[in-house]
Parts: structure tokens; sequence; C-alpha cells
């Protein structure tokens, strides 16, 4: 049933667009629990779990560590250094993006684990794959790795102030996280394993 341009609800979903005006993209917004540091985080199998940090020598290092599954670890980093060389310069940047969306809208699909090593702290960057696994109705996550002040480039420091205290407040589900976790300092080394498997069943 269409809605006529002159009829209104009380609902703004309901409102027609006007004419040539972009559609409204979907809420994802979800209750978001903040997570407290343990020795093994779990996760459900076929979640995306998006890692940030200001700091990406130290964001790499944590996820070899912890990843075992080479294959659900992805970054743009990555699929730039594996298009090098095999497109024009001025469309590696833009190609990267899409191969990057179009890999983690597969493994999403066929409900396999992505680990993102995000780039940036920006969340527009983010959004984009928050995105694809909401439409999928796939788990998100979000692993907040802090650094050294050293480590922080003063561009990035508003950024990263204003999402530990989004983070902190439980603020993430706006963003479509459904948990959140902040790791700092030796609560980062403490962290020996990521499973992506559900917990034992207690018999």
């Amino acid at each position: 049933m269409k809605i006529g341009a002159d009829e209104r609800t009380g609902w703004s979903s309901d409102r027609p667009r006007r004419d040539g005006a972009p559609e409204r993209p979907p809420n994802i917004s979800a209750h978001c629990r903040v997570l407290k540091p343990v020795d093994r985080l779990r996760y459900s199998p076929g979640s995306l779990v998006v890692v940030t940090s200001a700091s990406a020598p130290e964001r790499e290092a944590f996820v070899t560590r912890l990843i075992e599954d080479r294959a659900s670890l992805l970054s743009l980093g990555k699929v730039r250094g594996l298009l090098e060389g095999r497109v024009p310069t001025e469309e590696l940047e833009a190609r990267a993006q899409e191969l990057l969306a179009a890999a983690v809208a597969k493994r999403l699909e066929n409900k396999e684990t992505v680990v993102l090593a995000a780039e940036s702290l920006d969340a527009s960057e983010r959004e984009r794959f928050v995105r694809i696994a909401a439409a999928l109705k796939r788990p998100r996550h979000l692993i907040l790795l802090e650094t050294g002040r050293d480590q922080v480039a003063e561009e990035d420091l508003p950024t990263l102030n204003a999402l530990r205290r989004a983070l902190d407040a439980g603020e993430l589900g706006e963003e479509g996280f459904q948990t959140a976790l902040r790791l700092g300092g030796g609560s980062a080394s403490e962290v020996k394993r990521i499973l992506f498997r559900p917990p034992p069943r207690e018999d």
C-alpha cells in the first residue's frame, strides 16, 4: 500500500521522503554491554569483531598474537598489499575499500567470523562493516586497544577521547555494537586467547 504524498502519520518512518531525498539508512542501534577484561575472550562463531587502536603496531601485534584463524583476520592494509602492482595507483584505495567490504560480507553471509583491524578510530570507517553485519543479523563487537600517550597522534586525541567516553558509558550501541571492551596496558597483555565458540556445556 502506498502512502500519498500529502498523508502524514505519527511515525516519522511512515512519512514519504521528499522527491530526490536520500533514503534514511536503517536504524542498527542495539543494547551494548561493556565487558570487563578477562584472560579468555569468548565470542559467538560468525561474529564481527572490530579491533581499533591509536597505535597501528600495537593493534597488529595484538590481533596477530590472539587470532588463530588467519583467514578471519581482515584489514584495509592487507587488501592494499594484495592489490599493489595489480591495479593503477589512482584506483588502489577505492578498489581496496570495495574488496574489503565484499570479503567481510561474504564471510558473514557464510556465518564465518570476521576480525577487522580498523585502520582509524573514526566511526565512519566502522559503520560500513557494522551495517553489513547488522543486515545479516550477525553479532557485532568492538575492542578498543589502549596505548601510551606518546603513541597517539595529536589529531587523533579528540576522536580517541570521544570513543573512550562513549564506550565507558555503554553508548556504542548507537553504532550497532552489542558489546564493547576497553583494554589498556596490562589488561591487554593478560588476554591469552580469543575464542569463537560457545562456552562449554555444564553437565
